[in-house]
């Protein structure tokens, strides 16, 4: 399971690792479509977590790749992609998201291309805000 999804400790904290993030999108060539607040969610259903929020990102010339072609809509579900961003009882932020090239060398073709890129740009944006492995 550790091989599908990758977690790393920000440099910053939770509210700077979402701004420094929401600011790299743009400058990145990509657009923010939504932040889903789960710890909101989960304290209306009556239930405390941790601050989590769930990034949703569109890079619209990769979208379009797979959503013009009838033989790769089926990848839609994948669409868009997400990072995560939460905190943990250490006091840490830290950023998860699928491994998405693992994936990529599975399917092949436009779908492994256009995932193998989002994948390099989503990981180039990550690495500015994690500490150095």
């Amino acid at each position: 399971m550790n091989e599908m999804f990758f977690e790393s400790r920000s440099r910053f904290s939770f509210a700077e690792t979402l701004q420094k993030l929401s600011d790299l999108v743009p400058a990145s060539g990509w657009k923010e479509i939504s932040v889903l607040d789960l710890q909101e969610l989960m304290k209306k259903n009556g239930k405390e977590i941790l601050p989590v929020k769930v990034v949703e990102l569109c890079k619209p010339d990769y979208a379009y790749r797979l959503l013009s072609d009838d033989s790769q809509r089926i990848y839609s579900n994948m669409l868009p992609c997400r990072i995560s961003v939460y905190e943990k009882g250490d006091g840490n932020c830290y950023i998860s998201r699928m491994n998405t090239a693992m994936m990529a060398a599975q399917l092949g073709g436009v779908t492994g291309e256009v995932m193998t890129a989002a994948y390099r740009d989503a990981e180039e944006m990550i690495r500015q805000l994690v500490v150095a492995e």
